[in-house]
């Protein structure tokens, strides 16, 4: 549960906000590439590739206009594909080819196809000869759904450097009769234009693997979590993050990555035609080598490559090691949520006392979620959501996320467009130092004024933060705790053998309440809940109210062992003839009032006076079930 939840309006009213679309219609709209050295993010949808500013996304948007052809288009149709959301040219890849032009790619209408443009002003567009996988070897790809591309460098060399595609598919087991689910990860060569002779125009780089994210209960069996929502890098290379539906969210080193690609590939063989690993002779270069790299200096071009390198990557494009998270246990996990994730970005920041990954987690109830992980043991993590934001007003699933650490934002894609909101809303935490301390969001700290951002930079004694313990009772020294633990005293009163509903409203979602009464002449006691008596989240129901009820209520909450009072109510219960009498005197003042405003022109007459004063509003109300009032203690 969020610590805070802010809805679409309280985003847009914040002023830290902002919501494109290019229609109203639904455009798929993916966040493809952020470019912080230009202030530039590039986003692709429906026939448009979009290049927005990252200061501002309403301002300043170039777009152009890139549809598939017409024949295309009606091929699409005529195949019974929809023409609403995949015959078009929906646009997946935006990378950096060079300094100066981007390399993009479109589906085509099931026709997929690739350009170059200038990356300043989206012009120019260049159509490349499409290269592609073997279309009809099911060994390359079966039914694929694309998550992601990132283009990763892999040495010193730039033409080393391999483009990944993360991607689920429906793969065959070994009995060959039951197509399960897996999440897979791809690389190919930038400079891959294909083979000479073999695999024309068909990618001679391509090689896979499986990426694993599941569970180990205590009864020995394992719950995979196979379908890839989205993926993500953090600013530096060495670790990835994917969100997987169901939902987890997993942690991968590149270096691990890299073994099993430069481990053994998977071949087939046996009476079952099992998955092994190849034990035969490997051609060089390896498979899977780029052109004109560190290994292959005197190969300039894939159509180089001898044909024994062509053959072999063929028939043998997956690898037989699959690749597993970090401490083979996914860091998120969360079921029986009425939510799924699908989407995450990572943002890396330094707090006073360590550093710490923040995760930004998009749901498919149009959400976005800022989590925080704390490990607890060796093997174990906890993680904290410390708010939750609505940022699309028609809850659409969120499609993808990227940071801007430099401008410290967050951009959001869904069907219907992009947002943008803030890191962080430290004031959105509350105005005490107990409460900024226990909301452990790194982005934030209590200055002695205010729940305001946290500048590693800033002096020691102006700043309170304890992301790790979240402990007040060691950071808000001197700023008044002794408060935490009394509140004001209010009077409320109750009929007997009516209902009645005593108020508390804690400062968190994720405290514990507690309700003690003290009696006259007793101490507090602990309330005992019954059928009659029932807590719920935000007070205590007294059902068919007794005498026996009267005392003075205190509301306890507890988070994260900081315990205070946040309301103390004095209940006093009155009979159906005490407030028969009571009703019977009002009316007799009241016509006496009015006779003598008859007789004379009286100023406007002052507020009631006594017991009564302070019984009118339950008089007023006695033909309600819920009779109650708050009163200040006199």
């Amino acid at each position: 549960m969020p610590r805070v939840f802010l809805s679409f309006e309280d985003l847009q009213a914040s002023q830290s906000f902002e919501h494109y679309s290019i229609s109203d219609k639904a455009m798929d709209y993916r966040i493809l590439k952020m470019d912080e050295d230009q202030d530039r993010m590039y986003v692709g949808c429906k026939d448009h590739v979009l290049s927005m500013d990252i200061n501002n996304i309403t301002h300043g948007t170039l777009k152009v206009f890139w549809p598939a052809s017409t024949s295309k288009i009606e091929e699409c149709q005529m195949a019974g594909k929809d023409p609403t959301h995949g015959c078009g040219n929906f646009i997946r890849v935006v990378q950096p080819y060079n300094r100066t032009h981007l390399f993009m790619c479109g589906s085509g209408a099931y026709s997929p196809v690739c350009i170059h443009s200038t990356k300043y002003t989206l012009s120019s567009l260049t159509k490349r000869n499409a290269v592609r996988t073997d279309q009809h070897n099911s060994k390359w790809l079966s039914e694929p759904i694309f998550v992601d591309a990132h283009l990763i460098p892999d040495g010193t060399d730039p033409n080393d450097a391999k483009l990944y595609f993360f991607f689920r598919e429906r793969l065959t087991d070994n009995s060959g009769n039951t197509k399960n689910i897996h999440t897979m990860v791809a690389r190919v060569c930038p400079n891959d234009i294909g083979g000479q002779r073999s695999l024309v125009n068909k990618w001679t780089t391509f090689l896979k693997a499986r990426m694993v994210c599941s569970v180990l209960e205590e009864d020995g069996t394992e719950t995979h979590f196979d379908e890839l929502g989205n993926h993500t890098f953090p600013l530096h290379n060495d670790f990835q993050v994917s969100v997987f539906k169901g939902s987890a969210v997993c942690v991968y080193n590149m270096a691990d990555i890299l073994t099993v690609f430069n481990g053994p590939f998977a071949h087939r063989d046996g009476p079952n035609f099992q998955w092994v690993a190849f034990q035969g002779r490997i051609p060089y270069p390896r498979p899977g080598t780029c052109p004109g790299g560190a290994f292959t200096p005197d190969i300039q071009t894939t159509k180089e490559f001898p044909d024994d390198v062509v053959t072999f990557v063929r028939n043998h494009p997956v690898m037989f090691n699959p690749i597993y998270p970090v401490g083979r246990r996914p860091l998120v996990v969360r079921t029986n949520a009425d939510y799924k994730y699908t989407s995450v970005a990572v943002d890396q920041v330094m707090a006073a006392d360590g550093n710490y990954q923040v995760l930004f987690l998009g749901t498919d109830k149009g959400t976005v979620q800022k989590v925080i992980v704390l490990p607890s043991n060796q093997s174990l993590h906890e993680d904290l959501i410390l708010e939750e934001l609505e940022v699309f007003k028609n809850q659409a699933p969120v499609t993808n996320l990227r940071i801007s650490s430099k401008k410290q934002q967050l951009y959001v894609s869904s069907e219907f467009g992009v947002s943008q909101v803030s890191l962080h809303r430290c004031h959105a935490y509350g105005s005490a130092c107990a409460d900024c301390c226990l909301a452990r969001d790194p982005y934030c700290a209590w200055d002695g004024l205010s729940c305001s951002r946290f500048y590693p930079s800033g002096k020691r004694r102006s700043r309170r933060q304890d992301i790790m313990h979240g402990n007040p009772l060691t950071q808000c020294r001197g700023f008044n705790l002794k408060a935490y633990r009394n509140a004001v005293e209010m009077t409320q009163y109750g009929v007997k053998n009516n209902t009645t509903f005593l108020e508390c409203f804690p400062k968190s979602p994720q405290a514990s309440i507690r309700w003690l009464i003290q009696r006259d002449n007793d101490r507090r006691k602990e309330v005992k809940l019954s059928d009659r008596v029932l807590s719920t989240e935000h007070g205590l129901l007294i059902r068919s109210v007794q005498l026996s009820d009267q005392g003075l209520y205190y509301c306890l909450t507890t988070e994260n062992g900081f315990k205070r009072t946040v309301a103390k109510i004095r209940l006093r219960v009155l009979s159906e003839a005490m407030v028969s009498v009571l009703t019977d005197k009002q009316q007799k003042e009241l016509q006496n009032l009015q006779q003598r405003q008859q007789k004379q022109q009286p100023p406007p007459p002052g507020p009631l006076r006594g017991d009564l004063a302070k019984l009118k509003p339950l008089l007023d109300r006695r033909k309600s079930r819920n009779r109650r009032n708050h009163l200040p203690e006199v």
